[in-house]
């Protein structure tokens, strides 16, 4: 189907940034999945050319374009099979809390260097014990004087290694669990934070992901983001849109799992003949491309509503579940048509079958998302 959401200008930054994809991106891809990191320098180029927040406004510092530029950016990513490269991370879910909840000061302290790749962001909820559950976080601030002291240790973080800046989410007290939560933006050279072993993963190779503790880390009180006991709910308002996201990159990663393997099985041969022609091989690949369609159709129109606007609560956590659940089931069934193929590490859908699963997890699992679509629905 052809699709209608994106204008002139989404296509043209599409072409930009499919070029700078392919110069600085695809040629380091392996080295940086051994390595289990991407490049510094590549997050700079990125933001030097107006790749990162490309929603920002001018006025800080960005190119002043919408989220649909972020659609594109996900979109062209997933079409070379990057993971690791959370520049959506950075760009559509950590800064939009600066954006949305910091005052003008640390707007103007900040934007403008996330915005040009100076700055990389990580946003810590997570904990060893704590997942879902944010209300049972034990990370800690006090206030002493002008400073708030953090002690607590968090784990799953991507841009865990590479990150300048760090939202935190923290107890600062309160009888009422979803009270009793701030959000403290931690700067990564204050003594106290401590970065912690790059964690080893199924997936996404080289997308780092680490251990971080604080440590009686001091940080002036200025850095706390937005008001003292609304840490929940302004991570509930935000929590929409990085699920959407997610969404995003499982439909996009799907339609390229789907294309590609047609290409395949046009030009595998078994029997003396394509494997394509095989009524199975056809019949699954009708399968996979029909939920890709279907995928995209409800997307697009959530997309068109959330770039209106509108809080879509219900349907984008419809989308993280279906999306990710779809591209679960896709992938699964184009690798099988690879055959020993599709166990080798060299082969992008062998890659994008490991880098699948963990989006049915992060982001609130696929069992969180139907407990809050019931509620939405009033159940």
């Amino acid at each position: 189907m052809e699709r209608t959401i994106f204008r002139e200008e989404h296509e043209s930054f599409r072409k930009a940034f499919r070029q700078f994809v392919q110069k600085e991106v695809v040629p380091h891809q392996e080295r940086w999945r051994h390595e289990g990191c991407v490049d510094r320098e590549v997050w700079r180029k990125a933001g030097a050319e107006g790749f990162l927040c490309p929603w920002l406004e001018e006025e800080h510092g960005g190119p002043g374009g919408d989220f649909l530029h972020s659609v594109v950016v996900i979109e062209e990513l997933a079409k070379v099979y990057e993971s690791g490269f959370a520049m959506t991370l950075h760009s559509d879910v950590i800064v939009p809390y600066l954006h949305e909840f910091g005052n003008a000061a640390q707007k103007a302290k900040w934007l403008p260097a996330c915005a040009s790749g100076e700055l990389v962001t990580a946003i810590a909820m997570t904990e060893p014990s704590t997942g879902s559950d944010l209300a049972a976080l034990r990370t800690t601030a006090r206030r002493e004087g002008d400073e708030y002291v953090l002690d607590g240790a968090k784990t799953f973080i991507s841009n865990g290694t590479l990150c300048d800046l760090c939202i935190v989410a923290a107890k600062t007290g309160g009888e009422d669990p979803h009270r009793s939560i701030s959000l403290f933006v931690v700067e990564a050279d204050r003594p106290g934070f401590v970065k912690g072993k790059k964690l080893a993963k199924m997936g996404m190779a080289s997308q780092d992901t680490s251990e971080l503790f604080f440590e009686d880390c001091r940080i002036p009180a200025s850095n706390l983001l937005g008001q003292e006991g609304l840490g929940f709910f302004m991570l509930m308002r935000k929590l929409a849109q990085e699920r959407l996201v997610v969404g995003v990159a499982a439909q996009a990663g799907a339609a390229q799992v789907v294309a590609d393997t047609v290409r395949y099985c046009k030009e595998r041969e078994a029997f003396g003949r394509p494997i394509a022609k095989f009524q199975n091989t056809q019949f699954e690949l009708v399968d996979c491309a029909t939920e890709v369609e279907v995928g995209q159709a409800f997307l697009d129109r959530l997309l068109v509503d959330h770039v209106a606007g509108k809080h879509l609560v219900k349907e984008c956590s419809m989308s993280k579940l279906w999306h990710t659940e779809m591209l679960g089931r896709v992938v699964d069934r184009c690798l099988q048509l690879f055959g020993g193929y599709g166990y080798m590490l060299e082969y992008p859908v062998t890659r994008a079958y490991m880098d699948a699963r963990v989006q049915r997890i992060y982001a609130g699992t696929s069992e969180i998302m139907k407990v809050i679509i019931a509620k939405q629905m009033g159940l």
